[in-house]
């Protein structure tokens, strides 16, 4: 059956939940009606008009990106306004557009696993960890009789949901009592008895903002007039979504080979691939960010680094960064923004392939939109030299 645009959305936001985007960003559907059918779909880093084209032409109904079109905050999308004409050209011509980027970058996997992941590297970690998904804990306590049926009303309202399962709950049997007072209705027992019952104590799992509903649907489902229960806050331990990502190379290399595996790996752009640090150093330990992780240099040399790898990197942290510790500094490589997340998009069309099989035709767009697209290297006379030039930069 060919999947509606509401059907892929749902995918989409199942890996990459709106809700972990910055407060600043612009993510999700952009247009397009959610119950159309959807039988193309075309990927590509950024909604621009030669993309957009491409979609068009390719007779798609999704165009998915990574960078969204309207970032800033906008009051109209006019068809003489040129982002807003591209929402004209999309709709006229059927193509949804739908964006995860920083929701995408701190996804696992995400941006960054796909970067690192094309460079071979193993034993993934955040680079900048987050905590997981606040989560409680929910203990009741029932008759036995009832603990399955309690279960299957706690799991239907989100509870008990841990990794790739469902319906998770612990539970042991002991003894409840209790005296009805005047007034009270009891399933078991009369007003003014006091009675002992097999209970059994169901502890479950609860994300944090299905508490209200969970216990709702406790209180619905639970026997007893007035039901005996614990919420309890779990402490939020760093979980395996973050930004960037830490790994190992097969085998140590020089920087210089680093950059050139790099230069090989990555999709070609003529920014290419350039390095700060001595070209002789052993590299082992690499961190990655893709997109614009200058900001997480520290982080990478804290988490052992022996190189940084990412785009968009400054002057006077580069300096920093490869200086510092008497010249033994983290080594730097700076490769184009473009070109650090693509990857991204063929981990997507296969997992979109994955989860809708041939019902659906995915394409990923090869069209390089980063904006660099001239370079001329130095060639002043007075200019410094250096052996390795070949090797870092391409």
């Amino acid at each position: 059956m060919v999947p509606r645009l509401g059907d892929v959305r749902s995918a989409l936001e199942g890996w990459f939940d709106p809700r972990w985007a910055e407060s600043w960003d612009a993510v999700g559907l952009v247009c397009g009606d959610p119950d159309e059918p959807v039988r193309r779909i075309v990927l590509a880093v950024d909604a621009v008009p030669a993309t957009v084209d491409e979609a068009i032409d390719a007779g798609a109904q999704l165009l998915v990106t990574h960078h969204p079109l309207l970032l800033s905050g906008v009051h109209g999308v006019p068809a003489d306004d040129p982002k807003g004409a591209l929402v004209h050209r999309m709709i006229r011509a059927g193509v949804a557009h739908y964006v995860a980027h920083t929701n995408a970058d701190v996804a696992s996997p995400g941006v960054s696993d796909a970067l690192a992941e094309r460079l071979g590297l193993r034993d993934l970690r955040p680079l900048e960890p987050l905590p997981d998904d606040a989560l409680d804990k929910i203990v009741v306590y029932v008759p036995s009789d009832g603990a399955a049926a309690l279960i299957d009303a706690l799991a239907a309202a989100g509870a008990g949901q841990v990794g790739d399962y469902d319906r998770c709950a612990w539970t042991v049997e002991g003894a409840g009592t209790f005296r009805p007072l005047e007034g009270a209705s009891p399933a078991i027992g009369t007003v003014g008895a006091i009675e002992q019952v097999a209970e059994a104590r169901v502890e479950m799992v609860v994300p944090r903002r299905a508490r209200a509903g969970v216990v709702a649907a406790m209180r619905a489902a639970h026997p007893y007039e007035e039901p005996a229960f614990d919420v309890y806050e779990q402490a939020r331990l760093p979980g395996s979504r973050g930004t960037g990502r830490v790994g190992e190379l097969p085998e140590p290399m020089t920087l210089a080979r680093f950059v050139e595996h790099a230069a090989a790996a990555l999709p070609p752009t003529v920014w290419g691939v350039r390095a700060a640090g001595d070209p002789h150093r052993i590299v082992r330990t690499v961190a990655v960010c893709g997109g614009s992780g200058g900001s997480l240099a520290e982080d990478a040399r804290r988490a052992g680094a022996d190189v940084f790898l990412t785009a968009d990197l400054k002057h006077h942290p580069a300096v920093e960064a490869v200086t510092e510790r008497g010249g033994d500094g983290m080594a730097l490589v700076d490769a184009a923004h473009w070109a650090t997340e693509a990857p991204w998009l063929d981990a997507v069309a296969a997992a979109l392939a994955q989860r809708f099989g041939t019902t659906v035709d995915i394409r990923v767009s090869r069209r390089v939109t980063d904006p660099w697209t001239l370079h001329s290297p130095s060639t002043s006379a007075d200019a410094p030299s250096t052996s390795t030039g070949s090797q870092i930069s391409s």
